[in-house]
């Protein structure tokens, strides 16, 4: 994850590019609240900040810093629907599966209104460009947004191989399709600015204040080292990061999501005009493979480029100059420019893809397994699982229908499978 001895992130675009407010204090001693949030990214705050709106005593103790895990070090797509939508459509009626996905519409709806409402200034731009490496895949992109259109009335365009480049300048692509509404933004400047909106609203939020247990009962009481919060509800959303990867506060959970690392560079700043002759509308860009690249260029005009993955916690090697491989391998005509920066963090998969959301109880409820594909998914979470402690939870319900199976091999197992099946998945992307 590239922290210094400190385990602060030290090579972070984002956090080289915001100032952050001062730090949050750490939970010290007992305070009771309503509700106790665990993380302190876009689902937590997300979820505080409904929950404040609707009347509620809410805390947040986050174990790092507000935006320190995927929330803030992500590629900063912003995309409506699912990272897949078979799970989904599989196991949930035609009508509820178009519910399942007009909740993600509405997310997009929702992170345009915060940003109005809260004057949060996060570069956001429109256009989400998908595209495809092959003739086959561009067959299958096609046939998807044929399939997007029919099943759930959201208009994209299809785009065939004569008009991809003009599109994108690149010759690796061979079809895509674009979606006018999705985007990208700076995603630490949201987060940041979700923080602030939940703390005008009256939220309390505790930086390095990791969660050692929680004691469970009509009266939960969450424990840190060196306070406690007795709640009438708890909200986990720490995904992959919660609690070390979720050992002894909700051991019912890392089962059902991995740990996979995905990582990113950032340019040195070029010209505006070369930057706009890369990718129409400056859109946000994602190829269809299995293991993806993903790119966009900031505000600042700098190429971000995102990829890779590994299955450990360990840092790849030679990860800069590797990820400049793979930017190159989409821009050549980028051969001059420098990488700046470059930082990597933990995508919350499921086996299936889709989002895993429940309870752990009637008081413990959860949000992980965004799969990639969250920034806009989490804001919805936070809103349905406060809707659901409100009392309104049929939203909340058809999501947490979705089944999901742990990943075989228990803890030990885990990840070597889960290396076996990327690499067959690898193997199929190079296929013609």
């Amino acid at each position: 994850m590239l922290l210094n001895k400190d385990n602060k992130l030290t090579a972070s675009y984002y956090e080289a590019s915001v100032v952050r407010p001062p730090a949050a204090s750490a939970l010290a001693g007992n305070i009771d609240v309503d509700v106790c949030v665990v993380g302190g990214g876009f689902a937590g705050l997300s979820a505080a900040l409904e929950l404040a709106q609707r009347g509620y005593s809410v805390a947040v103790l986050e174990a790092k810093s507000v935006g320190w895990g995927a929330s803030g070090r992500n590629g900063g797509q912003a995309l409506v629907g699912f990272a897949s939508d078979d799970a989904i459509e599989d196991q949930l009626s035609a009508d509820d599966a178009r519910r399942a996905w007009h909740i993600t519409v509405e997310g997009l709806h929702l992170l345009h209104q915060r940003m109005l409402e809260h004057k949060i200034d996060c570069d956001f731009v429109p256009g989400y460009l998908s595209v495809a490496v092959n003739e086959r895949k561009a067959r299958a992109l096609a046939e998807w947004v044929a399939h997007i259109e029919r099943a759930y009335d959201y208009k994209m365009q299809s785009i065939g191989q004569a008009d991809i480049g003009q599109w994108i300048a690149s010759s690796r692509f061979q079809g895509g399709a674009y979606d006018g509404n999705s985007g990208h933004l700076h995603p630490l400047k949201y987060c940041l600015g979700l923080a602030a909106a939940a703390k005008a609203a009256g939220v309390q939020i505790f930086e390095e204040s990791p969660v050692l247990d929680i004691a469970r009962g009509s009266k939960p009481v969450v424990k840190t080292a060196r306070g406690a919060v007795s709640c009438r509800y708890v909200v986990l959303a720490g995904n992959v990061y919660l609690g070390e990867f979720g050992k002894a506060v909700a051991p019912e959970l890392p089962k059902r999501i991995m740990p996979v690392g995905t990582y990113i560079v950032a340019t040195e700043p070029i010209e505006k005009e070369r930057a706009d002759a890369l990718i129409k509308h400056r859109a946000a860009v994602c190829d269809t493979n299995f293991v993806l690249d993903y790119f966009r260029l900031t505000a600042d005009h700098r190429m971000l480029f995102g990829g890779r993955v590994s299955y450990s916690t360990a840092t790849p090697p030679n990860l800069s100059e590797s990820m400049r491989q793979r930017m190159l391998a989409v821009f050549p005509q980028l051969s001059d420019v420098r990488v700046e920066h470059t930082w990597g963090g933990f995508v919350d998969i499921t086996m299936n893809r889709a989002p895993d959301f429940g309870r752990i109880g009637d008081k413990i409820y959860y949000l992980q397994g965004f799969s990639g594909h969250g920034l806009v998914l989490t804001g919805m979470a936070g809103k349905l699982v406060a809707e659901a402690i409100a009392g309104q939870a049929e939203r909340f319900d058809l999501m947490a229908r979705i089944k999901h199976h742990p990943f075989p091999g228990g803890a030990m197992m885990r990840t070597p499978a889960l290396v076996l099946g990327m690499l067959y998945y690898q193997i199929k992307d190079l296929l013609p």
